[in-house]
């Protein structure tokens, strides 16, 4: 995941605008650590605020529960949605995916605007084995045990969100996606669609 400050052009604000930080791409294991450094990097910056747009299509769950902690610690807001690289125009509409939704849990406010999309997916690891000297790789895929979807209702419960969100992500088949309605994101607790 790449992080970087972006101003948020609202009526005519000029160089009042205030800066938001973007972060964009999949959450891998040190991008908890990425972000503090990004944010040690750029404390002199006195427009910005405490806003992460996010636009991810998931990645590793434990590190987004991390990350999620971390904003929670600095009471950071969450927004799904993104910005062009090179324009000062936006936001547009973005995507929270998969493990990404762990990540957001952890923001104090957490808005996906009409037209960004969230949405679930069952954890798994693929891991591969052999393949070498020309041999096919045996590849194997293993879900969430018991004790780790557990781990992850609670994460949920202690951000405010609903635990059976975690129990529906676990729930689908393999390889499928549930596109969050707003009537569910209000239900679980997960964000609103406004500012």
């Amino acid at each position: 995941m790449t992080f970087r400050v972006q101003p948020l052009q609202t009526g005519g604000c000029g160089a009042r605008c205030p800066h938001v930080i973007v972060a964009d791409g999949v959450i891998e294991t040190d991008t908890p650590q990425a972000f503090v450094d990004f944010l040690k990097s750029g404390s002199s910056d006195t427009n910005l605020r405490r806003i992460v747009f996010f636009n991810s299509r998931g990645g590793n769950v434990v590190a987004s529960m991390v990350f999620g902690h971390l904003l929670r610690e600095l009471r950071v807001a969450g927004i799904v949605g993104r910005f062009e690289d090179g324009r000062e125009a936006g936001p547009y509409t973005g995507e929270c995916l998969s493990a990404c939704v762990y990540a957001m849990m952890g923001a104090v406010r957490r808005i996906a605007p009409p037209g960004s999309e969230v949405a679930l997916h069952r954890m798994s690891i693929v891991e591969s084995e052999g393949g070498g000297w020309g041999g096919p790789a045996h590849v194997t895929r293993s879900f969430a045990d018991a004790p780790m979807v557990a781990v992850l209702q609670r994460y949920a419960r202690r951000m405010g969100v609903d635990p059976a969100l975690v129990r529906t992500a676990e729930s689908l088949p393999p390889d499928s996606v549930h596109i969050l309605t707003r009537g569910e994101m209000r239900r679980w607790l997960f964000a609103t669609g406004q500012f």
